[in-house]
């Protein structure tokens, strides 16, 4: 069975907009499990970080992958990015545009001694889930009657999540011995998170579209999907608050 168009897809979004109620509910728990943990930095890797002194490539590489597999917010943002991409081509142009991004600012961040608030950062990713979810939905055009440019978004948004990881790692006081290298190792290890997470994501996704049901069930779950990022956005702007 050959993919729906996008168009199509889309086009029929106002026309079904439910999800199953048990799909809704599993998406809110992981939703307020996200916000409670994105960007969050175990006890025992803490503890490496403070104490870690000269090049350790492999276990910086390890943080990295380990730290970006398990970031919701850039998991829901991938996730709203890829979710009407059909061609391989296109996933690969969309997630190349959202490495370059981070990586530049992750790399800034931690060497360069660039300080932002981390609430704020991390309540404007919260933000990049909200307008990849309008996106899908396509709230723009028939709001403004236009397109924004998507690659330029991504790209722009990717730059804030860089941002997010550096303040985390921002916390600990590093060793400069060996930092550069470090963290060219952590950089490495975030893209093979990355790609980890986008396998297993297009994986679902695959068996997702073939469904009769995806039509119906896309608006729904973009739906979620931008409450997910108003969440984060809610969790953090507290935090920005009351800390």
């Amino acid at each position: 069975m050959s993919a729906p168009s996008i168009p199509k897809v889309k086009e029929s979004f106002l026309r079904n907009i439910k999800l199953p109620a048990a799909a809704l509910a599993g998406l809110a728990l992981l939703t307020t499990t996200a916000a409670a943990v994105a960007h969050g930095v175990s006890e025992g890797d803490a503890a490496f970080l403070e104490e870690s002194s000269g090049r350790n490539l492999l276990a910086f590489t390890y943080l990295g992958a380990k730290h970006m597999f398990t970031g919701y917010d850039h998991i829901l943002f991938l996730l709203g990015v890829v979710f009407f991409l059909y061609r391989m081509k296109d996933v690969g142009i969309y997630v190349t545009l959202f490495a370059i991004g981070h990586s530049i600012t992750l790399l800034l961040g931690v060497l360069g001694g660039f300080h932002v608030n981390p609430y704020i950062v991390d309540a404007i990713i919260g933000l990049s889930v909200v307008y990849k979810a309008l996106d899908n939905m396509g709230a723009f055009r028939r709001w403004f009657g236009f397109q924004p440019n998507t690659k330029a978004a991504v790209m722009i948004f990717g730059l804030f999540h860089g941002l997010g990881l550096a303040t985390k790692l921002q916390d600990f006081s590093l060793s400069p011995e060996g930092l550069v290298a470090n963290m060219l190792a952590f950089n490495v290890g975030v893209e093979i998170g990355q790609l980890l997470a986008l396998a297993f994501i297009l994986i679902v996704m695959g068996f997702w579209r073939r469904s009769p049901m995806f039509a119906r069930q896309a608006f729904g779950a973009n739906a979620v999907l931008m409450t997910a990022g108003f969440l984060l956005i809610g969790y953090q702007l507290t935090g920005y608050f009351v800390s």
